[in-house]
């Protein structure tokens, strides 16, 4: 445990960490630090996933006005254009994105499931524990969306820009965004985020504690089955399950986000202006298609597989310090 002696309350780890108090200051410094490590190692796959998203034309091989064709173009383009640091556009904003994002969470989802076991009776916590889960960890979601979300708009507009660069850094955009948007434009897109964060949140949390319970069903006798292994495996697959199915939300959101951002946006191919969440799906789905709401599925699938299974595993390896 990271802090045994702080005075307040403590809560009952589950899962590899049972057994064991903890106070939520852990909770929120192994979040913290969860959030740190996958960033750092998972930036460029999130650059790559923006550009997808924010390109009006379809990423295919086959069309000629697209800028980005594929994740291997993409990565090239991007290498060859901009330089490989181009692949880590954004990451200081990002991390406070992350770090603030991931101590949130999982301090409000630990607090959420101990009070919800306190206060619901014993057999409905038991039999409806997969909706307690998701009902908690949807919680968790909005609350920490809400606290970091200002970051997330930082970290989407470094990344969007080409050259030139519109924002030289981190404190340039804060400025230029309050001079010319005023403060609201921090929290630009966050009711599509909210709509689009709390389920995958809730089915991040209730899917991993699922696949988690049905790892120690099949495989408790398996004396060689490492912890580590079964975290990464476990939050990869809840990540991949959640992401496919909120991805479209994810998507509009980011569309949302760099409007009054059309400039910097030009020379990456079409813009569009969306006036809400209503009226960027009706316009997806008019000029691109269906499967105009999936572009950049496949960067953010794998995106979602790495994270949420590298999440987990630095969660609970760090309260295990």
């Amino acid at each position: 445990m990271l802090f045994p002696n702080l005075r307040g309350s403590v809560i009952m780890a589950e899962g590899s960490c049972s057994k064991i108090k903890f106070h939520e200051l852990d909770y929120a410094i192994a979040g913290a630090v969860s959030g740190f490590v996958t960033r750092t190692l998972f930036q460029p796959l999130d650059v790559i996933k923006i550009r997808f998203q924010l390109q009006i034309e379809p990423i295919t091989e086959l069309s000629k006005r697209a800028k980005y064709k594929g994740m291997i173009h993409a990565f090239r383009c991007i290498r060859m254009e901009e330089g490989i640091q181009a692949l880590w556009k954004g990451i200081v904003p990002a991390q406070f994105l992350s770090t603030t994002y991931g101590a949130l969470q999982f301090t409000a989802f630990e607090v959420l499931t101990e009070e919800a076991s306190i206060y619901l009776p014993a057999k409905f916590h038991s039999d409806a524990k997969p909706l307690i889960n998701f009902t908690c960890g949807a919680l968790a979601g909005a609350i920490a969306t809400t606290g970091s979300f200002p970051f997330d708009v930082l970290r989407t507009r470094l990344v969007a820009q080409g050259e030139p660069k519109t924002y030289k850094n981190i404190l340039h955009a804060t400025v230029t965004m309050i001079r010319i948007e005023g403060p609201s434009s921090f929290y630009k897109g966050l009711s599509p985020t909210l709509v689009q964060i709390m389920p995958n949140a809730g089915a991040q949390f209730a899917f991993y504690k699922l696949f988690q319970g049905m790892w120690n069903y099949f495989l408790s006798q398996e004396a060689t089955t490492s912890s580590i292994f079964q975290s990464s495996s476990c939050g990869a697959a809840s990540g991949i399950v959640a992401k496919t199915i909120i991805y479209p939300l994810d998507l509009i959101k980011k569309r949302i986000q760099v409007q009054g951002f059309e400039d910097a946006r030009k020379a990456f191919g079409s813009v569009r202006r969306y006036t809400g969440l209503v009226h960027c799906a009706t316009c997806i789905l008019r000029e691109e298609g269906f499967l105009g709401l999936y572009k950049g599925l496949w960067p953010s699938v794998l995106k979602a597989a790495c994270t949420t299974g590298s999440h987990f595993l630095y969660y609970e390896q760090t309260l295990k310090i």
